[in-house]
């Protein structure tokens, strides 16, 4: 939910914002290095002539339909990082859940003696904390 919108962005940093994706799209849609320097030096020019602006609405103006130009010219198959989502490495490497450490064996937990002494204090305390909040764990009936 990336796409929604949760503060309020102000001038500088919209115009960055937009700078930064224009030259992600520049960078998709050129085929090599000194082709993709050239025009992000044509589009830093582009950002640089505006730069002086005081009028509001002008800049708004501007803003909003570099942000439909960007739009129109999107390219269909966007760079993605290997890390970030939908890139080709995102969520291959799992990371396991702390309970796991709960199973480890002595003799490993031997060698970070400083971390799981740390760690059992922080248990009870969460154990603590929680049944401050929420109340002990009933037993389970036998019968």
């Amino acid at each position: 939910m990336a796409y929604l919108q949760t503060e309020v962005i102000g001038h500088t940093q919209k115009v960055c914002r937009l700078y930064k994706r224009a030259v992600r799209h520049v960078q998709e849609c050129t085929s090599n290095r000194v082709a993709f320097r050239y025009n992000a030096v044509l589009l830093r020019q582009r950002f640089d002539e505006n730069r002086s602006l005081t009028d509001t609405l002008k800049v708004q103006t501007l803003i909003a339909n570099a942000e439909e130009e960007l739009f129109q010219k999107q390219h269909t198959h966007p760079l993605k990082f290997a890390e970030s989502p939908g890139g080709s490495a995102y969520g291959r490497e799992l990371k396991s859940p702390d309970w796991v450490l709960d199973y480890w064996s002595h003799d490993e937990k031997a060698q970070y003696p400083e971390y799981f002494a740390r760690r059992e204090e922080l248990k009870k305390e969460y154990i603590a904390y929680w049944e401050k909040k929420f109340g002990k764990a009933e037993e389970p009936h036998h019968h």
